[in-house]
């Protein structure tokens, strides 16, 4: 591990002093791995501070963990390539922030030295937030403490984003998503971010109350989005998801596997979304089971075999009782169908008051990429 330099200007890596070297981007989803790289990896701890050069390309070759009291700083134009599959991965532990200063014309990318999909981990943040597991928890992977009483925990910034080929996995039961958020308190901030050709799901929440704006969601071989353990962020708005290859579902939305009534409840708040199938006719737009709740707005669903997938008996009172709704919804096509519902006991219910129709644009451009998405994103 290299150690960390104090200086009258924040704390550098040993390796970032190495010599300097040179990307290209050819804005169709590829870096250039220099022929120099700067390697990153080890402890940022508390009271220290990392700050990269956006002019240069760095290797994470291990983990790099930001520990309570510790800041990183990733700004504009900053490309991270990760080597090692489970071993290179980006966390930020409780008390930790991290600062991501990209921008439209500059993203920060994180990608992988092979461009294939669970080629490393990816971003692990975890707060201070409730959580439903537990007071606390141990995240799946990176296995840094969770949850908590503080709302409003803040662990940073993050802007123009793009994480790319990540979702390493140690087992068929434990692997990396793209953008991992355990027990994130609405302190932080979430905007134009896009997950890319993970191998398991793009954005994932683990209780928590951060929300986020401006997600893309793209190619993931698993969920597009994700959410367990009482996740409550309030504003989340923009969200586009486009999956391809072995794609599973546009939403996954869950409580609590082991204690559907487990409290706090998932209960979200989402508005203007759009979901598009790996392919049309197959898949299911949105998955909601284990007593989630939610609230969401101006949806527009693409050619999926099937619109919603309703299960568990707590999850169908709460589409009884007005607690779980998805309002505002256009199905494009004539041959989705629109409502699936099973019991517990897995007799088949009706579960249609889950969803009302209208006309909307979704995410901003209905089917097509929105005009905010343009510019930083690949693969669209």
């Amino acid at each position: 591990m290299k150690k960390l330099l104090r200086s009258g200007f924040g704390i550098a890596l040993v390796a970032l002093s190495l010599a300097s070297c040179s990307s290209s981007d050819d804005n169709n989803g590829g870096t250039t791995t220099p022929t120099k790289p700067n390697e990153i990896k080890g402890t940022v701890k508390k009271g220290e501070k990392l700050s990269l050069d956006g002019t240069k390309v760095y290797n994470l070759t291990g983990k790099l963990v930001v520990e309570e009291g510790g800041t990183l700083t990733i700004p504009a134009g900053t490309t991270i390539i990760g080597t090692g599959g489970t071993s290179a991965y980006i966390a930020v532990a409780q008390g930790g922030q991290i600062f991501v200063e990209g921008t439209k014309d500059k993203p920060v990318v994180m990608t992988a030295a092979e461009k294939k999909r669970g080629s490393w981990g990816g971003l692990v943040i975890c707060g201070r937030a409730p959580i439903n597991k537990g007071e606390t928890a141990t995240a799946e992977v990176s296995d840094l403490t969770y949850g908590g009483k503080v709302a409003n925990d803040n662990s940073g910034s993050i802007k123009f984003l793009r994480i790319e080929y990540s979702g390493a996995n140690y087992n068929s039961e434990k692997e990396f998503n793209g953008l991992s958020l355990f027990g994130v308190g609405s302190g932080t901030t979430i905007q134009y971010v896009q997950a890319h050709e993970g191998s398991d799901d793009g954005f994932e929440w683990f209780g928590g109350t951060v929300s986020a704006q401006y997600l893309v969601s793209s190619n993931n071989d698993d969920d597009q989005f994700d959410w367990t353990e009482g996740w409550n962020g309030q504003e989340n708005a923009f969200w586009f998801s486009k999956q391809s290859g072995t794609a599973d579902k546009g939403f996954e939305a869950d409580n609590n596997a082991k204690n559907r009534n487990a409290d706090p409840t998932s209960n979200p708040t989402i508005k203007g979304i759009t979901l598009l199938p790996a392919v049309d006719g197959k898949g299911t737009a949105m998955k909601l089971r284990e007593g989630t709740k939610g609230k969401m707005f101006d949806v527009v669903i693409g050619d999926y075999e099937t619109a919603f997938d309703v299960e568990h008996d707590e999850t169908i009172t709460n589409v009884n009782n007005g607690t779980l709704l998805v309002s505002n919804v256009k199905l494009i096509s004539t041959k989705t169908k629109a409502t699936k519902g099973k019991n517990t006991k897995g007799d088949t219910v009706d579960v249609s008051k889950v969803f009302t129709t209208g006309e909307n644009k979704g995410a901003g451009n209905g089917t097509a990429t929105p005009d905010w998405a343009k510019g930083w994103t690949v693969g669209l």
